[in-house]
């Protein structure tokens, strides 16, 4: 079996990679439940790559309710040691307008009540991982580099705000992750990267701002329409992206 390239977890928007040619797809099963659907494994040119859709094929996921953890441990156990991480986003600060494209380097985590670590059972002894730098940066510098060959425009760096949803989040909870530093907003940042970092896998996540988040934009309230339009567009974007990283 050739190796492995690279695993692409896929956001809102992202079910499958448009010019992937499908090899097998495969169910999974892990000590921690099922995970979000079958792993789709296929050929980029001449690299293999495994995908999964966070949401599952039908996007119907909500995103506390992703078993973040099995599908961790189960790209782990396919082989995987770098993941892909694709995000829909709120834009919060100045350069995250819709349809951008944003390569994170920071993220804070106010969720609650997700299954957030793989030690907490059976263990010899307590186990910590460093955080420090949440993504990898070598991985980072991949997806900045392909995007250069392609003449794609991405933000480098910016703090990803991870809350719990399903619910948009209030325009005062806008203005509190602002002063915390945060320049974007998602559901699902965490606990995907820190389980990543917990079984050693190399991470980086690709934001794609879909919206201005609450109270950051002309319009009193955020459009579901609008939001659905600006990522139909940046996916386009995304899979032009992916195709070069695997070159």
């Amino acid at each position: 079996m050739d190796n492995i390239e690279f695993a692409v977890i896929g956001g809102t928007g992202l079910t499958e990679i448009e010019g992937m040619e499908i090899i097998h797809r495969e169910v999974v099963h892990t000590p921690h439940g099922s995970p979000s659907g079958q792993f789709t494994h296929g050929m980029i040119g001449d690299k293999r790559i495994v995908f999964v859709a966070r949401h599952g094929y039908a996007h119907n996921i909500p995103p506390h309710k992703v078993n973040y953890r099995a599908n961790i441990w189960a790209l782990r156990s396919l082989g995987v040691s770098k993941v892909v991480a694709i995000a829909a986003v709120g834009g919060i600060t100045d350069k995250m307008k819709p349809r951008a494209l944003v390569i994170p380097d920071q993220i804070i985590d106010y969720t609650s009540g997700r299954d957030h670590t793989f030690f907490e059972e059976g263990l010899s002894s307590v186990t910590h991982v460093d955080f420090s730098q949440p993504y990898t940066d070598e991985l980072r510098q991949h997806l900045l580099n392909a995007a250069k060959k392609t003449d794609l425009e991405l933000v480098d760096g910016g703090t990803y705000g991870a809350t719990q949803g399903p619910r948009l989040e209030t325009a005062a909870e806008i203005s509190r992750m602002e002063r915390d530093g945060c320049d974007l907003v998602g559901m699902t940042g965490m606990p995907e990267a820190g389980l990543a970092r917990e079984l050693g896998l190399s991470y980086a996540c690709c934001a794609v701002v879909a919206n201005w988040a609450a109270g950051k934009g002309d319009e009193e309230a955020i459009s579901m329409d609008d939001i659905y339009q600006n990522l139909d567009n940046s996916m386009v974007n995304v899979r032009e992206l992916l195709k070069t990283l695997a070159c």
